[in-house]
């Protein structure tokens, strides 16, 4: 729990979340959940990806497995066996690529990247009442791993169905995303599976840079794409937008979300959360208290345990185990009974000795 100052942040913020208003991080303004009027941000930066241009080489994967220090892959990059089942993003791959059957006559194979949407006004951020979550203004939904608790309530309420949760670590779990290579948007570069990519699938730019250029295909090839830019009204629009031949349920994409904000329908149910921080506090006083309690009357039974087992090994072993349990703080009823074993077996050595 080092670095989930829980209390301490409790204690020096109130944690009022209703207030959570805008936070300067270095020298880069980012919005809490809570902010209305997001969707503007005409200068945050967008993916454009045209599920036409996609060949499913996966180099993206590759791009940002190495971009992000991720562990090396379970099925090397180039294994297009992958493609046989649906995958979804993990705890060590922030990107994925899936093939999918429904295509047009003769369009070939139809892929499609799975990756953070970057909503305007994420869920991940609006159901976050510590605010691990923030959305910056060149576009990225950022993690905050210090602040975080590890409720997963983003896990629940992501309707892309991105955070992952690293299970298999018992100290301090991290949640994990794609973070849109923030260190690169600072930069003015574009993310790395944009870079690598040889067929140019995806394009960057500006969020209307991008809205443009979609409209722009739609409408010089109204046969290659459905008249729709995924991404661009979606739960009140995403940083990542798409372009498909086919309707995007085909391709695995969800069409019942509708244009409202994450945060129109998490306001309400977070709002009993500053009463719960209240309380929170108490909670953990009490159950310090009680932990303390339980301790105090082990330490009791413990020391009386020690004070029998010295009176049974006779003065010379009780003194030389008695130095002994006073360098060590916690020892269980095995280390004691150890420690009489070798402090008896000592005395009965020295007695032999001096016998001789």
């Amino acid at each position: 729990m080092n670095r989930r100052k829980f209390l301490g942040a409790v204690g020096a913020a109130g944690l009022t979340v209703a207030g959570a208003g805008k936070v300067l991080a270095a020298d880069k303004q980012v919005t809490g959940a809570s902010i209305k009027g997001v969707k503007g941000l005409p200068d945050s930066y967008a993916v454009l990806f045209d599920c036409n241009r996609c060949i499913g080489c996966r180099q993206c994967e590759d791009a940002c497995n190495y971009e992000q220090n991720l562990p090396e892959p379970d099925v090397d990059f180039w294994d297009t066996g992958v493609f046989e089942r649906r995958r979804r993003t993990d705890w060590k791959t922030y990107t994925i690529v899936n093939q999918y059957d429904d295509k047009p006559p003769g369009a070939g194979q139809l892929y499609r990247k799975t990756q953070c949407m970057h909503c305007m006004e994420p869920a991940c951020a609006s159901s976050c009442f510590v605010r691990a979550f923030a959305k910056r203004h060149d576009g990225a939904v950022t993690y905050d791993a210090k602040m975080c608790v590890g409720c997963r309530y983003c896990m629940m309420a992501c309707p892309f169905n991105i955070p992952a949760y690293e299970y298999h670590i018992a100290s301090d779990p991290l949640v994990t995303k794609c973070t849109f290579c923030e260190h690169r948007l600072e930069k003015d570069e574009e993310p790395a599976c944009v870079e690598i990519c040889p067929t140019r699938a995806m394009e960057f730019g500006t969020r209307q840079e991008m809205l443009r250029e979609a409209r722009r295909r739609i409408v010089e090839k109204p046969d290659s794409y459905v008249e729709h830019i995924y991404g661009e009204h979606e739960m009140g629009g995403t940083n990542w937008l798409y372009l498909s031949p086919v309707p995007f349920e085909q391709v695995g994409m969800r069409m019942d979300l509708g244009t409202k904000a994450a945060g129109e329908f998490t306001s309400g149910a977070l709002g009993g959360v500053p009463l719960i921080t209240a309380l929170w506090p108490v909670f953990l006083v009490g159950a310090y208290a009680i932990a303390k309690r339980k301790e105090k009357y082990a330490k009791e039974d413990r020391d009386k345990y020690v004070s029998q087992l010295i009176a049974q090994a006779g003065p010379e072993a009780g003194r030389r185990l008695a130095e002994r349990l006073s360098k060590t703080e916690k020892l269980d009823k095995a280390a004691i009974e150890e420690e009489v074993r070798k402090a008896l077996d000592e005395a009965a050595a020295k007695t032999e000795r001096e016998g001789h």
